[in-house]
Parts: C-alpha cells; sequence; structure tokens
C-alpha cells in the first residue's frame, strides 16, 4: 500500500510539474523560434503522457489477484513501461528530424532573457522532481517510476545543454542550438531504449537475477537433509518473482516429514529474499546410501 501511494503522489506530481514546464516553453520557444526550447517543450509534453501512464500503471499493477489473474496484475507496471518508452522513441525521432532540419536551413531565432529564466525555472523544477522519484524508485524497486526518474534527470541535463546554447546565441553562434536539439533527441532515444528493454525482459519472463539465484542457493545449502535440488525456475510477478525448485530428501522420512522441510524451507527464502514474492518446493524421494556425497547443485 506504501508503494502505491508513494507512486501515486509522484505521478501526480509530475504531470502537475510538466504542465507547467510545457506551457512555459512553449510559449517562450514558439515565439523566440529555438528550436532547442521546443524541443525541450517536445520532451515536457512526452513527461506528462509518462507520468499519465506511471499513474495508471500504478493503479492497475496494484490490483489484488483475482480467478482470472491468480499471480496479480503486477506486469501492468511494465505494460506501461513499454508504452511510455515507444512514445519517447517517436519523440525523440521527430526531434532529431526537426532539429537537422534547422542546422540545413540555418534557422534563427531571437533572444530573449526568457529563455534564460524558463531554462533555469525548468532545471530547478526537473532537479527537485528527480531527487524525489529516484528515492522512491530504489526504495520500491519500480520501473515506471524509474522511468520518471530518468525523465527528471534527463531535462535537467537537457535543459543546462539548452541554457548553454541561449548564451550562445548573444554571440550570434546559432548552429549550437540545432545541436542541442539533435543531443535531446539522442538522450531521449537511448533512455527510452533502456526502458524498454527493462519492460520486454519483464514481460518475457527473464529469469531471476544470478545473484538472488545464489542467495536461494545458499539458503538451500544449509539444509543438510536436503541431498540434492532440480529444476529451479523462475517467473516474473510484476517487480517479484515467483520460483519454483524440487529437492531431494531421505526417502524413509515420513510424508509428513519432507513436507515439512519443503513448506520451511519456503518460508524462509521468502522471509530472507525481498525479491521473491512465492517460493513453490516440490519433493522428491532419495535412496540414501553410504558414503553417497552428491553435490546438491549437480542437477538443475
Amino acid at each position: 500500500m506504501e508503494r502505491y501511494k508513494s507512486v501515486k503522489i509522484a505521478s501526480i506530481l509530475g504531470i502537475i510539474g510538466n504542465v507547467f514546464l510545457l506551457i512555459i516553453k512553449s510559449i517562450i520557444g514558439f515565439i523566440t523560434n529555438s528550436q532547442a526550447m521546443i524541443a525541450d517543450s517536445f520532451n515536457s509534453a512526452g513527461d506528462i503522457f509518462s507520468s499519465l501512464m506511471t499513474y495508471i500503471g500504478n493503479k492497475i499493477a496494484n490490483i489484488p489477484s483475482d480467478d482470472d489473474h491468480n499471480l496479480g496484475h503486477g506486469k501492468a507496471e511494465y505494460i506501461y513501461s513499454m508504452l511510455i518508452s515507444l512514445v519517447m522513441i517517436i519523440m525523440s525521432i521527430k526531434i532529431l528530424i526537426d532539429s537537422i532540419s534547422s542546422i540545413i536551413n540555418q534557422d534563427k531565432y531571437t533572444f530573449s532573457i526568457w529563455l534564460i529564466i524558463v531554462c533555469i525555472i525548468t532545471i530547478l523544477t526537473k532537479l527537485c522532481l528527480f531527487i524525489y522519484t529516484n528515492k522512491l524508485a530504489n526504495k520500491h524497486n519500480n520501473l515506471l517510476i524509474k522511468a520518471n526518474s530518468y525523465d527528471h534527470r534527463n531535462d535537467c541535463i537537457i535543459t543546462t545543454f539548452n541554457l548553454i546554447s541561449c548564451l550562445f546565441s548573444l554571440i550570434n553562434i546559432y548552429w549550437l542550438d540545432g545541436i542541442v536539439g539533435i543531443g535531446i533527441s539522442i538522450w531521449i532515444f537511448y533512455t527510452s531504449a533502456k526502458i524498454f528493454k527493462d519492460s520486454y525482459d519483464v514481460l518475457m519472463d527473464k529469469s531471476i537475477s544470478e545473484e538472488a539465484k545464489e542467495k536461494v542457493l545458499k539458503i538451500i545449502d544449509k539444509h543438510k537433509e536436503i541431498k540434492k535440488i532440480r529444476h529451479f525456475n523462475s517467473t516474473p510477478v510484476g517487480y517479484k518473482y515467483q520460483i519454483s525448485v524440487t529437492i531431494f530428501v531421505d526417502g524413509n522420512l515420513s510424508t509428513f516429514e519432507s513436507h515439512e522441510i519443503a513448506d520451511n524451507l519456503e518460508k524462509e527464502i521468502i522471509k530472507e529474499i525481498e525479491e521473491i514474492y512465492l517460493a513453490v518446493i516440490h519433493v522428491n524421494p532419495i535412496e540414501i546410501k553410504k558414503d553417497n556425497k552428491t553435490s546438491k547443485r549437480t542437477s538443475k
């Protein structure tokens, strides 16, 4: 619940902040014909969409599991993250084309002190939003809010270069405006492609990290009654994972004893490893022979 509320507040703040920036950037950009500022305004428009998708995706992802969705709706977080990245990629291509055109046509724009003021306002606003959302992204491991955090960070960097190009126009160097527009488009494309890949990996059921898997194996290794393991599988469930593994125990143990080992192991794994939402342990009997020193990890 805390995770849901935190992301909800962050997305609403993002929408409000980006609507404000879109308005002032668009007005000043079109008045002065600054390609970098216009590109920056398109970026803010994309940020509004990103924050809106974050809000909707977060709401759907937190719907409890039901008969039709036994493992919940957590993957909505990644579907909406992918939508955000696709829109950002399209936007970056549009900005790139417009920026190259402005260089070829040697477009000039009218310098205004408002260009400087808007840049400073944008940098301060986005810096505050970045610090806030980055803290939440790290705390809750949420790809949606991480995507928003990247947006805010990128905007700080982008607008800083925009500010530099404005200052260069004072000495009649206008080509830098188009160059900054190109830089903005490349940066947006890069970050959106990364978000797309992260979303794609989860939607395509990418396995749990090797680090988390090693933690599971270490927990299993502590239990001397478990003689061997096999069939280690993992499936993403929202921002966490469901794992299943088959363990082999002494066939002379009673059914109750062997299943008690599995039940306790499931509880221990979920308690010790934050990335794991559900652990399913299957139990198989094994014949124990004298001096049997088979490694637990020989069977995958």
